[in-house]
């Protein structure tokens, strides 16, 4: 199965834009914490997601008769939030446990879902099938975090303890248009936007804090904010289009509709 680029059309950029407010109100928590909230935003013309096809697995395919399938990712609301984005706090804090919880990822209507979670180092990566076809669970690793195995029946489900951090690409190799994301870090304080875009990071240690976002396709973004013990932190990220993806990003071909700069627009096999 191969990409086949069919046009020639838009290219993305994301210019960032970030406002940093102290809230007033108090918050629940540990003594000595703040919590960090914001929104990420997309601003400007939805950019067009690659279309898949699926036909190369009837099975998939038959999940979407009638429909256009399309890879998620870029997804934005109504209000412009952008969802899936990996928002984490950077620096040196105490060391805690993992969770003993796994955190979980279905491959489900041929697709990875969620399409983003955030673990901890040391926590159990676990993926199942709910589909009535096979998959293939195969990592991108560049941190040791290698493991690439099949699970050709529903309800299989593969359990791996993630050994370092980074942002792990997860793929198919059956199904060339899954891909998911797995946000790996040290510490506790992270979180993924939501369809509105929003998150929460609680319990935050008070002082200045480095927040970075990151997007596969926009790019990671860093600020600084000042969380004051039981209060919350406002930051929001907003992206818009103008400039090249950042360093960091995972270069997809998407299309602005009215955009006048040029570049590949592929659908997926």
């Amino acid at each position: 199965m191969k990409t086949r680029v069919v046009s020639t059309l838009s290219a993305v950029g994301g210019a960032l834009f970030i406002a940093v407010t102290a809230g007033t109100a108090p918050v629940s928590g540990q003594a000595g914490t703040g919590t960090i909230v914001g929104h990420v935003k997309y601003m400007g013309q939805t950019p067009v997601n690659p279309i898949i096809r699926m036909g190369a697995d009837p099975r998939c395919n038959k999940l979407y008769a009638g429909k256009r399938p399309t890879a998620p990712t870029v997804v934005v609301n109504a209000d412009g939030g952008l969802q899936s984005v990996f928002v984490d706090l950077e620096g040196s804090f105490p060391a805690t446990s993992a969770p003993t919880t796994p955190v979980v990822m279905d491959q489900k209507d041929c697709m990875f879902a969620p399409h983003m979670v955030g673990a901890r180092i040391g926590q159990t990566l676990q993926v199942k099938n709910s589909d009535i076809t096979g998959h293939n669970v195969h990592s991108l690793s560049m941190a040791g975090n290698d493991f690439n195995t099949s699970q050709p029946s529903s309800g299989m489900t593969f359990e791996y303890k993630l050994k370092a951090g980074e942002m792990l690409h997860i793929k198919c190799d059956i199904h060339t248009w899954m891909s998911g994301y797995v946000g790996i870090v040290e510490n506790a304080y992270y979180a993924v936007s939501a369809a509105d875009g929003s998150f929460t990071i609680a319990n935050v240690p008070v002082g200045k804090q480095t927040v970075t976002a990151w997007h596969e396709v926009f790019g990671k973004r860093t600020q600084m904010v000042d969380v004051a013990p039981g209060k919350t932190t406002t930051v929001d990220f907003t992206y818009a289009p103008g400039q090249k993806p950042s360093a960091g990003a995972v270069i997809h071909d998407l299309l602005i509709p009215g955009d006048a700069q040029t570049a590949t627009v592929a659908v997926l096999r």
